[in-house]
């Protein structure tokens, strides 16, 4: 802790300019500072109200699945940054002030699409299903929750594991790719579009930082680590692709044409590719 040990700034260390996590911070503050206030919806309002009943439901079901799961980890984010500030990382804290600062402008925007483009349409959860649940009511608030009384190595991966590669890594960007399917190849909603692309291109920081954590944390930890990273991912895998089937269960006859093999497949790409990055960088050589 900085208390105990000096303050890094002014004790000739000086701050690490060149780590990983000071360059997220550097592009957190030159990409990650726009306003979801400002973007204009008025088209979205327009093209909403032209699109028959079976598209709002799954454009709103797939909207409070992201809602839902925006709020999750902005309120369990905090103990990630108590463990990396009381280990003194402060460039890593720097860079997840961001994060958290971010996650927080996500609840905003996708509650913009729930409020001023489909008209506030009552509780949402019914749309959580059991999958989903299992991962944002379960296992995310278990395993960041465990940092606040065990902020060990061990702790501290398979929380990444859950929140950056299978939260944001897996399931965030098959959702992305959700609403390119829906939204773009359609041809509407273009506040929209703006909202998810600028969200997207924060949540490639978070899953960059996830990554760099999760290596650093086995190149220190070995082959314990690497089990437990490479555990919880695969132990989570089923949840998240369930999240996808569960949503195409629910309709008979998919709205805007959407197949499921596309969006389980993309999602398993996702998970290998996840990964397979964090092998590269930082599984202990056998």
């Amino acid at each position: 802790m900085a208390a105990a040990a000096g303050f890094k700034t002014t004790s000739g260390r000086g701050l690490d300019r060149g780590s990983t996590a000071w360059k997220l911070w550097q592009k957190a503050k030159q990409l990650g500072v726009w306003d979801p206030a400002a973007v204009d919806l008025e088209r979205d309002r327009q093209d909403w109200r032209r699109l028959d009943d079976g598209e709002r439901d799954v454009l709103l079901r797939l909207t409070s699945l992201f809602l839902g799961g925006e709020e999750a980890v902005t309120i369990h984010l905090l103990p990630l940054v108590e463990a990396i500030a009381a280990e003194g990382r402060l460039e890593e804290e720097m860079f997840l002030t961001a994060f958290l600062f971010e996650e927080a402008k996500h609840v905003e925007a996708f509650d913009r699409f729930v409020v001023e483009v489909a008209g506030r349409p009552g509780d949402l959860t019914r749309y959580h299903s059991p999958s989903w649940r299992a991962i944002f009511h379960d296992a995310l608030p278990a395993a960041m929750g465990r940092l606040r009384r065990d902020p060990s190595p061990l702790a501290q991966a398979e929380a990444s594991a859950t929140y950056n590669m299978i939260v944001e890594g897996v399931l965030a960007e098959t959702g992305y790719h959700g609403y390119h399917a829906t939204l773009g190849r359609a041809g509407i909603m273009p506040g929209m579009q703006e909202l998810v692309a600028l969200i997207k291109r924060d949540e490639s920081r978070h899953i960059a930082y996830g990554v760099h954590l999760l290596s650093r944390l086995t190149e220190e930890g070995g082959e314990e680590v690497w089990r437990a990273i490479e555990g919880r991912l695969t132990e989570l895998l089923p949840a998240a692709i369930g999240v996808i089937g569960e949503l195409f269960a629910a309709y008979e006859e998919m709205p805007f044409g959407l197949q499921l093999a596309e969006f389980t497949d993309f999602a398993q790409r996702q998970f290998a590719s996840r990964l397979a990055r964090i092998e590269r960088a930082g599984k202990p050589a056998h």
